[in-house]
């Protein structure tokens, strides 16, 4: 017999404001950003509102991931040392890590999560690092079911996987290309995202093939339909991206992938939940309301055509229908969806660029802009801030509680009252009181003073008055006792908690890793993930490329293909370009040399000076 699994969906928190709406909109697990050293350098977060957000969270048995996951050098490591006890202390559940030399530490006993950025993408390394000690790894973007399956058959590892935001065109960790351009280093934290930038693809004799586009720009994304056939593949743990987004997109997209796990956790019964309570929202959750720059699902299913975002990196939104008539300065739309005063509409250009515009007045389909733009008839328009939506969302947009059973009992010297919530926690509160008849039937007016939990963590399922007689019970003594027995069992919740260990030192020594030689793209930084390496066996290591820069190197490694995307993938289409390789992409005065890798199905980046 299978046993049931527990199923992870893991938001993400700018701050400890979005970090609280992430858990009351549904999330079982929230990450967020370290004081310093987290791959978003600009979401750094303070030790109190981290501790903060864990003792809001663990009322629901939620978790509080915190990545430090950027490389590190060595004069750094003793401040991370310091760091990582100060987060434990704060009662962090996972640290999130890139740098080997992170498990060379004095560390307290926390659990080590692989970041994506340690290039999670083969059954080998994933057992190795579980081998090695650590008790979760996010799994590279690029993956296909097949090969999820193919991992998961192989480790015991809690595999984590992206489901939704933004995408990073290069294989996580191995983008060189800020770093080489501009010293800002993807794998410091700091990434100039030259990849959003418009190029022009160049052919070898100087030819242009495309003029002034965003080449290197992914859709979003969106993997909401996939995410049984993910849990089917082994993955446990379902990440939303967005360490750098507002709190609108927060709300919206936790509390859309809660409703679609709960959709199959009602037919399913081999996954569950994996933290406590229940939601109710005050909004109708839609991810494409908020940024987007349109959705793919990548490559789960294998290489397809329509995962790029060419005409701009900025969000489309949703499509909102096209121009029917223009009248003046106003037009009329045949609309898909309706349109409101102070919504943000947007359209491809002649140019063939992203343009928006505010909308001034909706009379129905009858749409007067703030300032007319130059539409077209038969354009397709795009809505990318729904004002109504977001004047939603800037309320309070959901509550989360845990059901509790209380029970109303008389004793010999006076009156006791059960508490019991859907873990089992349990506290009775039991006061002395003289009994007196009441005149009339005091059980109901009872049970509704007990129910009134207000804003607490909790809700009343069921209340039940056994009394042996109608006793008179003043209202002073039932909210006295009620709010007694709320606070105890906050407190028990807190106390019952249980995070999850390892042992120190777990950081196994007699593993051996898959590979003898290490190249730049390895990221190793400092000595102490020198010394990770070697004690497992490999052999060769060249230092990171922050730490010795390298000329004619691949600056970047991506599953996106440009011959793919125009035609000429000679595996796929079986057709060859008619332009003349090398190609190039240039902005300004930086000159992209690409090459394509059939073998391993990828396109690699070259600095051509």
């Amino acid at each position: 017999m299978i046993a049931a699994r527990p199923i992870e969906l893991l938001a993400p928190a700018k701050d400890l404001a979005c970090g609280i709406e992430a858990v009351r909109h549904g999330a079982d697990a929230v990450y967020i950003g370290a004081p310093k050293y987290s791959a978003r350098s600009a979401a750094g977060n303070s030790i109190e509102d981290i501790r903060q957000l864990c003792d809001y969270a663990h009322l629901f048995d939620a978790r509080i991931y915190v990545a430090l996951n950027t490389i590190l050098r060595d004069e750094e490591l003793p401040e991370v040392e310091k760091l990582i006890r100060q987060l434990y202390q704060a009662g962090v559940d996972a640290i999130i890590v890139q740098d080997m030399g992170i498990t060379q530490l004095d560390l307290p006993p926390i659990p080590l999560h692989a970041s994506t950025q340690a290039d999670n993408c083969t059954p080998e390394k994933i057992d190795f690092l579980y081998k090695a000690g650590f008790t979760q790894a996010v799994l590279a973007r690029e993956l296909t079911l097949e090969e999820i399956r193919k991992i998961s058959g192989q480790t015991p590892m809690t595999l984590e996987a992206f489901v939704h935001g933004a995408l990073c065109v290069s294989y996580s960790g191995k983008c060189y290309l800020s770093a080489a351009l501009s010293d800002r280093s993807a794998n410091r934290g700091i990434c100039a995202q030259y990849c959003r930038l418009p190029y022009s693809l160049i052919d070898n004799d100087g030819r242009t093939i495309i003029e002034n586009k965003h080449l290197l720009s992914l859709k979003d994304l969106n993997r909401s339909v996939e995410l049984e056939a993910m849990m089917q593949a082994g993955i446990s743990s379902f990440k939303i991206e967005g360490r750098l987004k507002d709190i609108s997109y927060v709300k919206n997209v936790t509390a859309y992938y809660r409703r679609k796990l709960d959709e199959i956790f009602r037919r399913n019964p081999l996954y569950y939940r994996s933290s406590a309570g229940s939601q109710v929202y005050s909004f109708e959750p839609k991810p494409e309301k908020s940024f987007n720059r349109g959705f793919t699902s990548y490559f789960l299913h294998g290489r397809i055509p329509d995962i790029t975002s060419f005409d701009s990196p900025k969000s489309i939104g949703e499509e909102v229908g096209s121009v029917k008539e223009i009248k003046g300065n106003s037009f009329t739309l045949a609309g898909l969806k309706p349109v409101h005063n102070g919504d943000g509409l947007a359209f491809i250009n002649m140019k063939g660029e992203l343009e928006g515009f505010r909308v001034n007045r909706a009379e129905t389909n009858h749409i007067f802009p703030h300032k007319m733009p130059s539409l077209r008839r038969k354009m397709p328009l795009y809505r990318n801030y729904d004002k109504n939506f977001e004047e939603q969302l800037a309320k309070p947009s959901a509550e989360r509680k845990l059901f509790v059973d209380i029970t109303f009992s008389d004793v010999s010297f006076g009156f006791s009252l059960s508490v019991t919530d859907e873990t089992g926690a349990r506290v009775i509160i039991t006061k002395p009181f003289k009994k007196e008849q009441a005149k009339n039937n005091s059980i109901e007016y009872i049970r509704t003073q007990l129910s009134k939990l207000g804003n607490t963590p909790f809700e009343a399922k069921e209340v039940v008055v056994d009394m042996s007689a109608l006793w008179f019970v003043p209202a002073s003594l039932l909210n006295e006792m009620r709010r007694e027995a709320i606070d105890k069992l906050t407190w028990l919740r807190r106390i019952r908690y249980q995070r999850p260990v390892v042992k120190t030192q777990v950081y196994k020594q007699d593993v051996v890793f898959p590979q003898r030689q290490l190249d730049y793209t390895a990221n190793v930084a400092n000595k102490k993930a020198e010394a990770f390496y070697k004690s497992h066996g490999v052999q060769t290591i060249e230092p990171a490329f922050e730490v010795v820069s390298r000329d004619n190197v691949p600056l970047m490694y991506t599953k996106h293909c440009l011959r793919y995307s125009m035609g000429w993938c000679p595996v796929h289409h079986r057709r060859q370009s008619p332009y003349k390789e090398p190609f190039y992409l240039v902005h300004k005065q930086t000159r992209l040399r690409l090459e394509f890798d059939c073998k391993a199905c990828r396109m690699l980046l070259f600095r051509e000076k």
